[in-house]
């Protein structure tokens, strides 16, 4: 079977948002709450409080993310929900009135496409909340309603918020507020469809699917990629898969997963024992123990062995997002480690996704700190900043970088040396994540050139007479591209 993923996919550079904390509007709008009492934005955030965020905010830092180079955004949950995370959906037909409902969701739609920004939403259809309305009417009525078949009810009575007792019916992860949808029943897979259906032909440009792995009903994401594709055939599907996923990318599902199985060893090497334990949560995202480069180099060769390589165009490549600690908090504030992590998620093949904030070193330990308000520019960190718009300025620059081969050159101690290459365009990247400056020599017979042209950070380069190998001298915990 030939798989096909979306285009566009493959050339673009991610920015996850959290609507309720990367941007507050600074004009006058028509808003449903006009006097509410908000959380400090720059104060740590809580569990349940709001601090205000919405899409017309959104809309107003647009120069800013095309300045940094995003050309598409995935945002978290933006539908109507009593939780400011959004994940506990109550109209998936709404979005939320408090990021400024649908209208401001339109006008935001239509100023990303006139950017070539592409917009992708989260779907959370494993399961909804209590207060989304076919559930809060079987609350009401029991076992006469209508809608009793729609969720996974265990007996009778429900008890939907009184933990002392137990709940009668299947929550997702044993979390009451979060009715899991009977999938089973064809009047629940057709509803789910049809929301698909309907943000597509609203004009949203895929979906990242949440806890895709838990609905196990035969056919359902096979149906579902057949009802997103008829309607928009570039549409991106991705899934919210945290191990291996070979399961979900045969072609005939997904179009890539949140590629955590990238983002831990990446985090190992660059980070090695910098990392906080205390921030890594106990998932399959466990940047530990330290990896050299070699143990590095292995594992990246066994994760782009995985998959089909359609399929690695499209994977959304990411070091931090809300499930996790901020990179910086998990590198215990240090900032090599982080520049050293971008400059491997940038150059990998696959989407790379920033997650809102990194790019100008906010930090953030596990949830819900590290759902911080984006901080005022007078906190930024120019420097990683800068760092992220070099690196992402090259790969729109580079086609290598987006879809060329990947070949490791070198992999020892520290050091970790590949190429990206693409018919005569080759695209040399070196790192060395040791505290020491570093020389290394390495074959450049498998390359059809010899890259001696400093594109980013530095070294020292030396080819030999015959040019059959190079000579690098790298300063400590940095990293250069060549050309």
């Amino acid at each position: 079977m030939e798989i096909t993923t979306p285009d566009w996919v493959k050339h673009a550079v991610f920015y996850q948002i959290f609507p309720d904390r990367f941007a507050k509007s600074q004009q006058p709008r028509k808003r449903l709450l006009k006097n509410a009492t908000w959380e400090e934005w720059e104060e740590m955030p809580t569990l349940q409080g709001y601090k205000g965020g919405d899409l017309w905010g959104v809309m107003e830092q647009l120069d800013y993310l095309q300045t940094l180079g995003i050309n598409a955004i995935y945002f978290t949950p933006i539908f109507q929900s009593a939780s400011n995370h959004r994940y506990h959906t109550h109209d998936y037909y709404r979005v939320d009135p408090m990021l400024g409902g649908d209208e401001a969701f339109q006008e935001l739609l239509e100023a990303c496409h006139s950017r070539d920004i592409k917009v992708v939403l989260d779907g959370v259809f494993n399961h909804a909340s209590r207060g989304f309305f076919f559930f809060h009417d079987i609350l009401e009525n029991g076992p006469y309603s209508p809608w009793v078949d729609w969720f996974k009810i265990e007996k009778w009575p429900l008890c939907p918020y009184d933990g002392d007792r137990p709940a009668n019916y299947e929550g997702w992860a044993g979390n009451r507020a979060l009715p899991v949808f009977n999938h089973d029943n064809p009047e629940v897979r057709e509803y789910i469809m049809e929301i698909a259906e309907y943000w597509l032909k609203f004009g949203i440009d895929g979906w990242r699917l949440d806890v895709p792995f838990e609905i196990r009903t035969p056919g359902f994401w096979q149906e579902f990629r057949d009802r997103v594709k008829a309607i928009n055939p570039d549409a991106y599907i991705v899934g919210e898969v945290w191990e291996d996923s070979r399961e979900w990318l045969d072609g005939t599902q997904f179009d890539g997963v949140m590629n955590y199985l990238f983002a831990a060893p990446t985090i190992a090497f660059t980070a090695g024992d910098r990392v906080d334990m205390t921030q890594v949560q106990d998932r399959s995202y466990y940047p530990y123990p330290p990896l050299f480069a070699a143990e590095y180099a292995t594992k990246m060769q066994e994760l782009l062995q995985l998959y089909p390589w359609e399929i690695q165009l499209t994977q959304l490549n990411l070091l931090a997002s809300h499930d996790t600690a901020r990179l910086i908090s998990i590198a215990g504030g240090d900032r090599p480690s982080v520049e050293l992590a971008t400059l491997l998620l940038i150059t990998f093949p696959g989407a790379p996704s920033i997650y809102y904030g990194d790019e100008v070193g906010l930090p953030g330990k596990i949830d819900p700190d590290s759902r911080r308000g984006f901080p005022i520019e007078a906190t930024w960190d120019r420097e990683i900043l800068e760092y992220h718009r070099q690196l992402i300025a090259l790969r729109h620059a580079y086609p290598a970088l987006r879809t060329g081969d990947y070949q490791v050159l070198h992999a020892q101690g520290l050091v970790y040396v590949f190429a990206r290459t693409l018919g005569s365009e080759e695209i040399v990247v070196a790192v060395n994540t040791g505290t020491d400056s570093a020389q290394v020599s390495f074959d450049t017979n498998k390359l059809r050139s010899h890259p001696s042209k400093l594109l980013f950070g530095s070294a020292e380069i030396e080819s030999i007479a015959d040019g059959s190998q190079m000579n690098l001298n790298l300063p400590p915990r940095a990293g250069c591209i060549l050309v």
